[in-house]
C-alpha cells in the first residue's frame, strides 16, 4: 500500500488554486464563463478521484493535469466536424493573397515586417498580448486548438494528432496556416 507523504486539502482548493487554474484555462479557451466552468469541473473531478491522489506531485500539478484533460475535451468538441466550415474557408481565402501565384514569393502587401516589440515595456507587452488574444479568437476552432496545444502546452505532434483525430500532414498544414493568419492579423492590428 502506498503511504501518502502529502496530506490533500480539498477545502482549501478554491482559495489556493482557483485563480491559477482560471488563468491557465482562460489563456487556452478564451471564454470566461467556460473557463470558470472548467475550473469547477476540475475541482469536482478531483474530489471524485481524491482517493487516487498518491502525492507524487503537488496538489496544484495534479489539479492542472485534470484541467488540461478537460481543456483537451473542449478542443475535441469544438473541432469535431469542423474540418470544412465557413471559418476555415474564410481563413484559407485570406491566405490566398499572401503569395504571388507565379513564383510563390510574398506579395508586397503581405511581406513579413518587424513588429518592434520592446520586451522590457510591460504596457507594450500587455497591449500586444491583448491584440494577440483577439487574433487568436478569429481562428477556426480546430486551428486554435492545435496551435494552443502545440505552442502553449508544449504537447508533441503525436499527442495532438491522437487527441484531436488529425493526421500529421493535416496538423502541419494547419500549423502553417495558423501562423500565417496570426502574422497577418498582428501586422494589421499591431503595427
Amino acid at each position: 500500500m502506498i503511504t501518502k507523504t502529502h496530506q490533500i486539502e480539498p477545502r482549501n482548493w478554491v482559495a489556493i488554486h482557483a485563480d491559477y487554474l482560471y488563468t491557465y484555462a482562460i489563456t487556452r479557451i478564451n471564454d470566461e464563463e467556460q473557463a470558470r466552468d472548467l475550473v469547477q469541473e476540475t475541482f469536482l473531478a478531483a474530489l471524485e478521484k481524491v482517493d487516487k491522489f498518491e502525492g507524487k506531485s503537488s496538489e496544484r500539478t495534479w489539479l492542472t493535469a485534470i484541467l488540461k484533460y478537460k481543456i483537451i475535451d473542449v478542443y475535441r468538441k469544438k473541432s469535431s466536424g469542423l474540418v470544412i466550415n465557413a471559418d476555415v474557408q474564410r481563413a484559407e481565402q485570406e491566405q490566398s493573397d499572401f503569395f504571388e501565384p507565379e513564383d510563390g514569393h510574398w506579395t508586397s502587401e503581405h511581406s513579413p515586417i518587424t513588429f518592434g516589440i520592446d520586451e522590457h515595456d510591460p504596457l507594450v507587452n500587455k497591449e500586444f498580448n491583448s491584440i494577440l488574444q483577439k487574433c487568436l479568437q478569429k481562428l477556426p476552432a480546430l486551428w486554435l486548438s492545435i496551435f494552443t496545444m502545440k505552442h502553449m502546452d508544449d504537447q508533441t505532434t503525436d499527442i495532438i494528432c491522437s487527441e484531436l483525430k488529425v493526421t500529421q500532414s493535416n496538423f502541419w498544414v494547419i500549423i502553417h496556416r495558423t501562423k500565417l493568419n496570426l502574422r497577418a492579423c498582428l501586422q494589421k492590428n499591431w503595427i
